[in-house]
């Protein structure tokens, strides 16, 4: 790994030791254009005030870089949270809260509201894909005998019990994964139709529910079922590899994600699949990753509801 485009956890130390060093760090990414009042959007008539703050003469709102963002209303100084980021975007099966809460100083709850946060952020890249799309679906959930007397459901084996996600790589490029109800044929469609730009190729495996998307697509599928992974440029090895990654951080860190939260743990996946390259700088990828965290509040009443 090229020491000039990766920085340790102890270079990030040096470089944000406190609150105001963060603060300013941030301030120069969300507001790379000039300080901007997040309440009416006005880039005119801003005094500066005490401890980070701002006033907005035109709406008469005071503000921070926080607001508006998923620091908002968060005790957690500014430096913890770029400490956060930093382990979010670089442990590449995740970090647990009961981890993170020993790395900054934190309780176990707060820093699994400080992932929450992350995670959500996670999710606000809603580029869509295009070019050859590589498709296939997976399930999440633990396994009918490891569970608990009270946890079974005594319906069967297999996926019961389980949820489904949907997952598309573009080829070269980026990943999207989204659980869905189930793997029927409108609910693939659905899915599809809201990420991947009509006309482009699909790669999925034999699966019929992936046939109704012959009219707008171009669309080659591998016969899993007949043992073949490969023909010529068609296959679906690349999406696959994805759940390798994910079910080993799901299951190796997190233990377990519910049904609820699932959709977060899957961006945060994603995301840290799409921002991984090393050959990006941290602090590259870092900025990448603050400016996600823009318009995207999730408050705490929000995430136990």
């Amino acid at each position: 790994m090229n020491d000039k485009i990766t920085i340790s956890a102890f270079q990030l130390f040096k470089m944000f030791p406190d609150q105001e060093s963060a603060r300013a760090y941030l301030e120069n990414i969300v507001w790379a254009d000039g300080i901007k009042c997040p309440h009416c959007n006005t880039s005119d008539s801003i005094t500066t005030r005490k401890g980070g703050y701002y006033r907005c003469n035109a709406c008469k709102e005071d503000f921070t870089v926080r607001t508006g963002t998923i620091f908002e209303r968060s005790h957690v100084p500014l430096h913890k949270w770029l400490y956060a980021m930093y382990l979010l975007i670089t442990a590449r099966k995740g970090i647990s809260s009961m981890q993170l809460s020993k790395e900054i100083g934190i309780t176990q709850k707060s820093a699994w509201f400080v992932l929450q946060r992350l995670r959500e952020a996670c999710g606000n890249d809603l580029t869509m894909l295009q070019g050859i799309i590589e498709i296939d679906e997976t399930y999440i959930g633990g396994k009918e005998k490891n569970k608990h007397e009270s946890k079974k459901l005594r319906s069967g084996r297999g996926t019961i019990g389980k949820t489904a996600v949907v997952g598309m790589r573009e080829r070269g490029g980026r990943i999207i994964a989204v659980p869905i109800a189930n793997t029927d044929r409108e609910t693939l469609k659905q899915a599809v139709q809201e990420n991947v730009i009509e006309g482009s190729m699909l790669h999925t495996d034999e699966h019929s529910g992936y046939t109704s998307l012959d009219a707008t697509y171009g669309h080659e599928s591998v016969n899993h079922s007949a043992g073949e992974y490969k023909r010529d440029s068609v296959t679906t090895n690349s999406i696959e590899s994805v759940w390798a990654v994910m079910k080993r951080g799901l299951h190796g860190v997190y233990h377990h994600a519910s049904e609820k939260h699932l959709a977060r743990y899957v961006d945060e996946f994603a995301f840290r699949l799409n921002d991984g390259n090393v050959k990006r700088h941290t602090l590259e990828r870092l900025s990448s990753f603050i400016a996600l965290t823009i318009g995207r509040r999730i408050t705490y009443k929000q995430l136990t509801a």
